[in-house]
Parts: structure tokens; sequence; C-alpha cells
């Protein structure tokens, strides 16, 4: 199966924040990814708004002619606004405002009832498609299909932040039952989180029945030293070899 490239564009606008200003943009990455490959494009709207905010939401919607993907927590006015954006994938993921980034998968078991109204409510308005983001546990991922959910995204950070080849091979391992499990149970597999060149073709060698992977951080910071194309091109070239 070959597996898609979703490029997460969040960080572009990070930079353009950080100085209040109207560049880098990240509709403009998000053009330059798909034009390098990329088989769609991922955001992060945030209550906060620290980075996308809603005019790259709908700019996104107007421009992206491949998938796109809109992360979102349960907060009730961004579930509005993905509902009337319509992305083709609503991706459900946790939010604190004191992190930095996603520090885990949704506790699904403790939050099923809302999950399962929000997830509702995305149909209902016309996503084709929602995933909820979950760390490889199985119970997580049977409590998911009690959601309604078609797909997960598997938390690969404690993968990618393994410090050394014991750890790693643990947490791929890991992984790899919670796709062999997702997959059984006939939810269709995404990942994200932490994998960047080098690490993805260790996941890659471990990790089955992955559809889709969402790679964001690795491939802005190599864009800055070699553009946005040739940066997208070499994940791509990673990922489809």
């Amino acid at each position: 199966m070959t597996t898609d490239l979703l490029i997460n564009i969040d960080h572009v606008a990070t930079l353009r924040n950080a100085r209040k200003e109207t560049l880098p943009d990240p509709v403009h990455a998000a053009a330059a990814a798909e034009a390098a490959g990329a088989d769609g494009i991922v955001f992060h709207l945030r209550e906060d708004r620290r980075h996308i905010t809603e005019r790259d939401v709908r700019l996104l919607k107007q421009v992206v002619r491949t998938k796109l993907d809109f992360e979102l927590s349960t907060d009730p006015d961004v579930v509005r606004i993905c509902c009337e954006v319509q992305p083709e994938l609503a991706t459900l993921v946790p939010e604190r405002r004191e992190e930095v980034t996603t520090e885990c998968g949704l506790d699904v078991i403790a939050h099923r009832k809302r999950l399962r109204d929000v997830v509702a409510q995305l149909r209902q308005a016309g996503v084709e498609e929602v995933a909820l983001f979950v760390d490889p546990v199985l119970d997580e991922i049977d409590a998911t299909l009690e959601t309604g959910a078609d797909c997960i995204e598997l938390h690969t950070g404690d993968f990618a932040n393994a410090t050394n080849a014991n750890e790693r091979e643990r947490c791929a391992g890991e992984l790899a039952r919670a796709a062999e499990h997702a997959h059984a149970a006939g939810l269709v597999v995404h990942a994200g989180h932490g994998l960047d060149y080098c690490n993805y073709p260790a996941f890659r060698a471990t990790v089955p029945h992955i559809r889709e992977v969402s790679i964001g951080f690795a491939v802005i910071a190599r864009a800055i030293l070699v553009g946005m194309e040739q940066a997208v091109r070499e994940m791509r070239h990673i990922v489809k070899s």
C-alpha cells in the first residue's frame, strides 16, 4: 500500500505571527507543497489562534486542490468553522493552551460522548472523513470505534523522541500492534507527530497499514534552508520509496 504524504503548514504561520507580519504566508506554502507532490495539506486551528487563523483556513479551502485535513479540538466555535469549511478530513486532537505542540493522544474513553457528538456534527455538515488522534493503546482504539470515526491518527511522538534503539524499537512495536488492531477493526490508519527525514524509514519498515502520514515541523525547518518545494520533494521521496 502506498502511503500519502500530507504536509502540516502550521509553523509557517508561527514564523509569520512571531513578527506580526503578513509573510511568510501559509497559503503560499501550501501551494508550493502541492506543486512539489504533497498529497494533502494539514493545519490546526487552535482556540487561541496562535498560528493558523480563520483567514488562513478559508483561503486554504479555496486554494488547496489536494486533500485538506483540518485539525481541531472539540471547542464549539472551532467545530462550527470546520463544519462551514467542509474539509475532506477533520482530525480531532487534544489541546492545552500551555503546550508548545500536541503532547499526547485524545482520552477517547473519558470523552467518548462528546467525541461521538462532534463526529456526528461534522459528518452531518458534509465532512467526508473524521479521524481521532490517539496514542497506540488498544482500548483507546476500541473506544474510537464507538464514536463513529472513520480513522485513527496514531501519535508517533514517543517513537520520534526515543533516545536509544531499544526504546525506539519498543515504541515501534506498540505502534505496529495498534495499527494491526485498528486495521482489523475496520478503521483507516493515519500517523503523525515528530516524524522526519531520519526516523521515517524505521517507522515505515515496522508499522503496517499506514494510509497517510502528517509531517510538518521537519519539512518547514528544512524548507528554511533549501526552499519549500525541495524540502517536500525530499520528504516525498523517503515516504514513497
